[in-house]
């Protein structure tokens, strides 16, 4: 009995280590008998460069581990993906998209706050996705850092990029791409740059995102998704 209690004991200290360190969680109800993981996009999304430590980062070298886990595991039957994100690295943040997009598990994304920029791919690469009413989206070129270049086959390879994400974003949600290059030039909202915000129901109006709703909405979603897959 001592035995059991210690390793309950051992266990909840080790997913307590988790949301600590990787912002993940399991949720599993008895009632559905479904196991959840819960992973967390939050504050910027840091590549092959370490950002300052008073940045607020989700590492992409500890979530692709997790997702490799998550494809791999019998016990784990859906994926719940909750976004507060300004964007961050493009490369990391479209290989994070492209991993949860191939996962052979029922998916559902969260959109609170924003998921800006490259967040846009990652709350699009679930089987469904949600946003509050009150979160945004933030739709923009590629940006160069203020960096003046010269060459025409610098502009061509971030010219490339952006494509690939327009790719990505249009072929995982309901949106277009001429409209997406649309809002993505739009001088109309941002005084000192280009793209277009858009709150809440606009992101569902422009087809990026499934429903308005929140964590409610998106937990019996994904729910009904993994007993549709079983």
């Amino acid at each position: 009995m001592g035995d059991t209690n210690s390793k309950e004991t051992n266990q909840n200290e080790m997913d307590m280590d988790s949301i600590k360190e990787y912002g993940q969680a399991v949720l599993n109800n008895p009632k559905t008998n479904h196991n959840i993981h819960l992973l967390n996009i939050i504050g910027e999304i840091e590549g092959h460069e370490c950002l300052p430590t008073t940045t607020k980062t989700t590492k992409y070298e500890h979530v692709l581990p997790q997702l490799a886990v998550i494809e791999d595991s019998e016990k784990v039957d859906g994926l719940l993906l909750i976004l507060n994100t300004v964007g961050g690295d493009v490369e990391s943040g479209l290989a994070i998209a492209e991993m949860v997009a191939s996962l052979d598990k029922p998916s559902v994304s969260l959109v609170l706050g924003g998921s800006h920029s490259i967040g846009v791919p990652l709350a699009v690469s679930t089987d469904y996705s949600y946003i509050v009413p009150s979160g945004t989206m933030v739709i923009h070129p590629v940006r160069m850092s203020g960096t003046v270049i010269g060459a025409k086959q610098t502009y061509d390879y971030f010219k490339q990029m952006q494509d690939r994400i327009l790719g990505f974003i249009t072929t995982h949600s309901g949106a277009k791409k001429e409209r997406m290059e649309e809002l993505m030039m739009n001088t109309d909202m941002m005084s000192k740059d280009l793209g277009t915000i858009l709150v809440g129901a606009d992101a569902v109006q422009e087809g990026l995102i499934n429903e308005v709703g929140g964590i409610h909405e998106a937990v019996s979603k994904l729910h009904a998704l993994i007993d549709g897959k079983k």
